[in-house]
């Protein structure tokens, strides 16, 4: 059955945010963060169009979306969530490198004998990985492939991006890892110092723009699209929706289309949101399965047509306040993905 609701993929814009990321990363290697289904896009079918187009590195959350990915053969897929006890079979069979996080689990690995696998160490955002001055004593006996770090703040200009460079810089050669990798999306806008072996973009490769930098060379990629279920004439002085927010100045015509919250076209769209390149605002509040569009300017749309919402990521978050990455990844299970 087809779904009324469905995500438009540019691909051919997600190979060249790629491309353009490779070349922005110098001599380091690009790899891709695919996590949380593709950034809501899809997993499979990122990771096979960045993996036609070089991509060699690509990284996920947990050991489930590792075994998704398992029939693609992608070349090395990294879990960065690490490993529980619960892991540790699949671990095992090769799936996927761990990326070890708590000295627990660097003992966890080193005592199955469990082959390469990468470590996080943590430079300062004070989430997941090992403090710097244990992580050379806790890699002996480890095959660590990529020893890697996170930034937490290189989407502005803050003084931790050089503090966090500088200690993991001076972690080199510490561990014996082949590889070094410190820069997400917007690290790798802050320059080759940050740079390494490995750069791990994940935002940007989506249509996001987490810098400055971005602006005119990322493209947009993803384009919810939804059908219209009714075509209505609202009249002088009525209104449209939950609590009256909108009210007709004059006799409007009204696209009524299946699309909410629920699939995550959030509320904070209602009457700040649009379609067709701005041409058809969105009126009214947002509703979890419904939304109004203002289609006085588009004559020609009927009920059953298909309408684009604007989504292009920086602008979409400017509008409604809500994050670049909660508009991506909260695109909901009810849109049709290629």
């Amino acid at each position: 059955m087809t779904a009324p609701l469905r995500l438009r993929l540019d691909l051919a814009a997600l190979a060249d945010n790629w491309r353009s990321l490779a070349r922005m990363s110098g001599r380091a290697s690009c790899g891709a963060a695919i996590k949380a289904n593709g950034y809501g896009l899809g997993a499979e079918t990122v990771a096979r169009r960045l993996a036609d187009v070089g991509c060699r590195d690509f990284f996920v959350a947990t050991w489930a979306e590792a075994e998704r990915l398992a029939p693609l053969g992608l070349p090395n897929v990294s879990v960065l969530h690490g490993i529980r006890d619960e892991d540790m079979t699949l671990a095992r069979a090769g799936v996927a490198r761990p990326v070890l996080n708590t000295p627990a689990q660097m003992a966890r690995w080193r005592e199955c004998g469990g082959g390469a696998c990468d470590v996080m160490v943590d430079t300062g955002i004070n989430r997941l990985g090992i403090a710097p001055d244990s992580v050379v004593g806790l890699a002996d006996g480890l095959r660590i492939e990529t020893l890697m770090s996170h930034l937490a703040c290189a989407d502005e200009d803050h003084p931790l991006n050089a503090e966090q460079c500088a200690a993991f810089t001076a972690l080199r050669g510490g561990t014996g890892a082949v590889r070094m990798s410190l820069a997400n999306s917007a690290g790798i806008a802050l320059g080759s110092a940050y740079h390494f072996d490995l750069t791990r973009p994940g935002l940007a490769l989506y249509g996001g723009e987490p810098r400055h930098e971005f602006a005119g060379v990322i493209r947009q990629v993803v384009f919810p699209e939804a059908q219209i279920l009714q075509r209505r004439t609202v009249r002088a002085g009525d209104t449209v929706g939950y609590n009256a927010t909108w009210s007709a100045r004059r006799d409007t015509e009204v696209a009524i289309l299946n699309l909410g919250y629920a699939d995550g076209y959030r509320r904070a769209f209602s009457n700040c949101g649009s379609a067709g390149s701005g041409k058809l605002p969105v009126i009214g509040r947002v509703s979890m399965d419904l939304l109004a569009i203002d289609v006085s300017m588009a004559s020609d749309l009927v009920e059953g047509d298909w309408v684009t919402m604007d989504y292009a990521l920086p602008a979409a978050a400017e509008a409604s306040g809500v994050s670049q990455y909660e508009l991506l990844t909260g695109l909901g299970r009810r849109f049709q993905r290629p």
